[in-house]
């Protein structure tokens, strides 16, 4: 998932003639870590579920810590972007994952959820300054003309790490099976005890790998000499005096991301556990990791289709259609059982491709000056990712996990009335001069 520029500082108009490609090459690897490093929250949930004997809303705080830190670490990211630059947010945001990433040796030890958390928020505030400084410096790093097909292809790669991330964590992190929740419950104390410590401790070296990965990265992208991308400042006088507020298909593009994120999180977050139920998949949480790959896999080839699609069809139908198609696959699974019901869960990855580079797009569309604003609003509404997976936990816990899906087809249903309608943009007239 790739966020765009949430600084107003930066304008096409101070571009390069020429895309610069070893510097695209570095910046890439960003984009791999961070979709790696995202998609293996998919593996840990139902691990910490069976460790600490939670319910599946309980468990689904994983997820709200890890995108909360979007919300919250959004702003002050453009801020630290605007005062130390592109390449030094970069390594200050590898090593803030850095740091996260090895708070979960400790947060086995103990072992303690709440360590678990506190070490997810601190990866999510480093992915954050990535995002916030990655994104708009691929943007830059090049012809205006061909920022779009530099973003997707850099998307491509960040599908690639959320693909290959489920693999890595079923071998190293789910290698044995769990016991039941009877099992665990006839414990005592002291034998629950000793068996906590030992689950919880197959998350430290694939965390140590992590941890030593990203200080490498570092340390490359420090040396390695990024070309400088001066900024542009918009002029006070001219920027407008309306509220972003009160641009319509902004405020409902801002939900729209809102309920994607919050939509394409819950499914991978739920689908080792639903995979698992024996009139589903019926298989071992190790093997549904492994499906868990073709989901985000999915994806990864729906934008190499999408980008396809887009040169030929417009943004908001093309939003609207895979918005449709997405509802109707997780309809078709909530309805089905067995193969019918994994593999058409699996498949709406395809469609999820194409849905944040098209709502972004259209959110931003004719906002001229307030442009770096409504990007700000966008970032923040990834928090969907912290409590769409929780609501749909409670529901979980109450119908079933095969019907809680009833919510992400709720969340397409406004996605596709977004591409087809509320997209359209209506910027007032001082925005539009604002942008002369």
């Amino acid at each position: 998932m790739a966020i765009s520029p949430a600084s107003s500082r930066v304008q096409h108009s101070a571009t390069p003639s020429t895309s610069n490609t070893a510097a695209m090459a570095m910046v890439t690897t960003l984009f791999f870590m961070w979709g790696f490093i995202t998609c293996l929250n998919d593996i840990l949930i139902p691990h910490l579920k069976s460790i600490f004997d939670l319910n599946y809303a309980q468990v689904m705080m994983v997820q709200f810590a890890f995108f909360s830190g979007y919300f919250i670490f959004a702003l002050p990211a453009g801020k630290l972007v605007e005062w130390i630059g592109y390449k030094r947010t970069m390594v200050v945001g590898l090593c803030t994952m850095a740091l996260g990433a090895v708070l979960f040796l400790p947060a086995a030890s103990l072992p303690a959820f709440l360590f678990f958390l506190t070490a997810l928020m601190i990866l999510a505030a480093g992915m954050t300054l990535l995002q916030v400084s990655a994104n708009p410096y691929v943007s830059v790093l090049g012809p205006a003309a061909t920022a779009s097909s530099r973003l997707n292809l850099t998307q491509a790669f960040n599908s690639l790490g959320t693909t290959i991330a489920p693999f890595f964590g079923s071998l190293l992190i789910l290698s044995t099976a769990p016991k039941s929740v009877e099992e665990t419950r006839r414990m005592v104390p002291d034998v629950l005890q000793a068996y906590r410590i030992h689950e919880a401790a197959t998350v430290k070296m694939p965390y140590l790998i992590i941890t030593a990965a990203l200080l490498i990265l570092a340390v490359i992208i420090a040396l390695f000499r990024l070309p400088h991308i001066k900024s542009v400042e918009h002029d006070s006088d001219i920027r407008p005096a309306v509220s972003i507020w009160k641009i319509p298909h902004l405020v409902l593009g801002v939900i729209g991301i809102f309920v994607y994120v919050g939509a394409e999180v819950a499914i991978g977050s739920f689908l080792v556990n639903y995979l698992s139920q024996p009139n589903i998949g019926g298989m071992t949480e190790k093997d549904a990791a492994f499906f868990v790959s073709f989901y985000w896999g999915a994806a990864m080839v729906g934008r190499f289709i999408g980008a396809a699609i887009l040169q030929k069809l417009g943004t908001g139908p093309v939003l609207g259609f895979a918005a449709i198609g997405a509802g109707l696959l997780v309809t078709t699974s909530m309805l089905g059982y067995g193969s019918v019901a994994v593999w058409s869960i699996i498949l709406v990855g395809l469609f999820n491709s194409v849905m944040f580079p098209s709502i972004f797009t259209l959110g931003i569309a004719g906002l001229g000056a307030l442009t770096g604003e409504g990007s700000g609003l966008l970032i923040a509404a990834i928090v969907g990712g912290a409590i769409i997976p929780v609501v749909q936990g409670a529901i979980a816990d109450s119908i079933g996990i095969h019907h809680a899906f009833i919510l992400p087809v709720l969340c397409y249903v406004f996605i596709a009335y977004y591409g087809f309608k509320g997209s359209r943009p209506q910027v007032p007239l001082a925005v539009r001069d604002g942008a002369a």
